[in-house]
């Protein structure tokens, strides 16, 4: 009810300054007539009615003259007090609500300043020209009160008013920052699945291709051969499609899920990605270096999805049939190197090797994924031939690490081949 009165007011403030001028005017009426207790009236009423029906109509023009209002209303307080009337709140309404609209649509400095002058001018007019009989008290405190009370409203009123603004405002701009936060975080899961969807992709269907080949080129004289290897490839589509979907379910409301998705990969699996790429034709050896030490579980997934896209990058481009993984512990951070000599048979396989991308797709995948994990990577051709990539990322502190008989469950041996 009170919202819908105050939203009625606003929409119609026309009206409003109406009904206050009217109210005003009509309170002149006893104001002129009031005298002290035990003492005649000895001005006549009319004139008094007069002077404040001028300041009353001159508060029809408040909101956009505040300053005009104030001086004329002030005026006419003059006049009251010169012709001997009692400054009551009745007679010298006019100029309260004049004051209280300037307070509230000016600053204070002007709004004090103006409330100074008014209670100098007026209180030395009653003084001066007002008449004698009136008690001393009566002229000094009566318009100091009634003129500083508006001010203090109007104020008040108006620094409460831009306290709630400003405060609207900080939660029009924390909504918007979360918004803006929330689809940032959005857009970099999207990156991070489709990095994901893009290393699975490649890997599995980059050996799918070479298993298949192979089979098509042993059917004829190595039938036995070409039968196992087609069973490999069998197993290659099964991993594909497995990871494929563990992928897609983070795409799933978790209530959508009907099963739990797996674990996901890390440096403990691999060893089996390093047997994968044994149908491709791709032998891979795996050191590690230092007490292996736990990383965080993105970091985790980072350096296998790293291990995996550099090796399926070797199966594609460089002429040879070896590479090497080595891994470095440190106290603060782990090194993942990935390492291929190149072609070294034929001309053709040099010149591929030559060639590998070094800012293609998968380079800024895997430097992407990096980043997103706190390390850095880069990536190049070594000088003595080949392919190298190496990574950099951050340790969990000691206080954090796993049993000693359980690191992250990769292999403890620090010198593996994951190929006969």
């Amino acid at each position: 009810m009170i919202h819908s009165l105050r939203r009625l007011l606003r929409c119609h403030p026309r009206t409003v300054d109406l009904v206050v001028a009217a109210a005003l005017f009509v309170c002149s009426f006893p104001g002129s007539v009031l005298t002290l207790p035990g003492r005649d009236l000895e001005v006549p009423w009319w004139p008094g009615v007069l002077v404040a029906g001028v300041a009353s109509l001159a508060l029809l023009w408040r909101r956009t003259l505040p300053r005009s209002t104030v001086v004329v209303t002030l005026g006419c307080a003059m006049a009251v007090a010169a012709l001997g009337y009692i400054l009551t709140v009745l007679v010298i309404g006019p100029l309260m609500v004049a004051l209280y609209t300037l307070a509230l649509r000016s600053d204070r400095t002007t709004a004090n300043l103006f409330t100074v002058s008014g209670i100098t001018l007026l209180l030395g007019t009653s003084l001066v020209v007002g008449p004698d009989t009136e008690p001393l008290v009566l002229k000094l405190v009566g318009p100091v009160f009634w003129l500083l009370l508006p001010t203090s409203l109007g104020t008040t009123t108006r620094l409460r008013a831009a306290y709630l603004e400003a405060v609207q405002a900080r939660a029009e701009h924390a909504e918007r920052t979360r918004e803006q936060e929330a689809r940032h975080r959005v857009t970099e899961e999207r990156m991070r699945i489709a990095r994901d969807l893009h290393d699975v992709v490649a890997h599995h269907l980059v050996l799918a291709n070479l298993q298949a080949g192979t089979v098509v080129r042993l059917m004829r004289s190595r039938p036995e051969e070409a039968e196992r290897i087609a069973g490999e490839l069998a197993g290659t589509t099964l991993s594909a499609v497995r990871e494929l979907k563990a992928t897609v379910d983070l795409l799933r409301h978790a209530d959508d899920s009907e099963t739990p998705s797996g674990p996901a990969p890390g440096l403990g699996q691999l060893a089996e990605l390093a047997a994968s790429f044994e149908a491709a034709g791709l032998s891979v050896t795996v050191n590690t270096v230092g007490r292996p030490r736990p990383l965080s579980a993105g970091a985790d997934l980072t350096a296998y999805r790293i291990v995996q896209e550099a090796l399926t990058n070797v199966t594609k481009h460089a002429g040879t049939g070896s590479a090497e993984v080595r891994l470095a512990y440190s106290d603060d951070r782990l090194d993942i190197t990935v390492t291929d000599h190149g072609g070294t048979t034929t001309t053709s396989s040099a010149t591929s090797a030559s060639s590998a991308p070094t800012d293609g797709y998968g380079v800024i995948g895997m430097r992407e994924r990096a980043l997103s994990a706190g390390g850095r990577l880069r990536a190049g051709h070594r000088p003595e031939g080949g392919f190298e990539v190496v990574t950099e990322l951050p340790l969990l502190p000691h206080a954090q690490e796993q049993p000693q008989g359980h690191p992250q469950g990769h292999p403890q041996t620090h010198d593996q081949n994951a190929l006969a």
